[in-house]
């Protein structure tokens, strides 16, 4: 594909991406990527960040694609990444996309089976954080005190 040749529509990440918008604003839609972030993948990708996404060539969507699946190694700092020493294999990983979604769903079912007080409250539908919960995040229910007629 020539670098003049405009394309409307750019998969990233297994995400479809507006062309006509530049890089940074572009990749920040994927799910995971931040507009920092996003900023750093184009720095170690060695692209301009006032490129149209819509005249990114095929070589360099291969590039960002490298970058996003293992940013440490492509010289990102770890302390950008959003799984910092992951339970399980010990490395700094960043996940996006879907694989994003189902390793929180994955968190999340893991603290419900042992049973902690965030498990515990993500199974009751509860603030999870620490927030008040006298009068604020009340779903479905009527707010306020209803009089007995008389």
């Amino acid at each position: 594909m020539s670098s003049s040749s405009f394309r409307y529509v750019v998969r990233i990440a297994r995400t479809d991406l507006d062309g006509t918008l530049e890089l940074e604003r572009a990749l920040s839609d994927i799910k995971g990527v931040g507009q920092r972030f996003a900023r750093a993948v184009i720095q170690a990708a060695g692209l301009s960040p006032h490129q149209r996404m819509g005249y990114v060539t095929d070589a360099d969507v291969a590039k960002i694609e490298e970058v996003l699946k293992d940013p440490v190694k492509s010289g990102i700092p770890g302390w950008m990444v959003n799984r910092r020493k992951d339970i399980t294999t010990g490395q700094d990983k960043h996940l996006v996309g879907a694989d994003l979604e189902f390793q929180l769903r994955t968190d999340i079912d893991g603290l419900m089976k042992i049973r902690s007080w965030r498990g515990v409250r993500h199974s009751l539908g509860l603030k999870v954080r620490g927030q008040r919960t006298r009068s604020t995040g009340r779903t479905g229910r009527a707010v306020g005190v209803t009089r007995k007629k008389e």
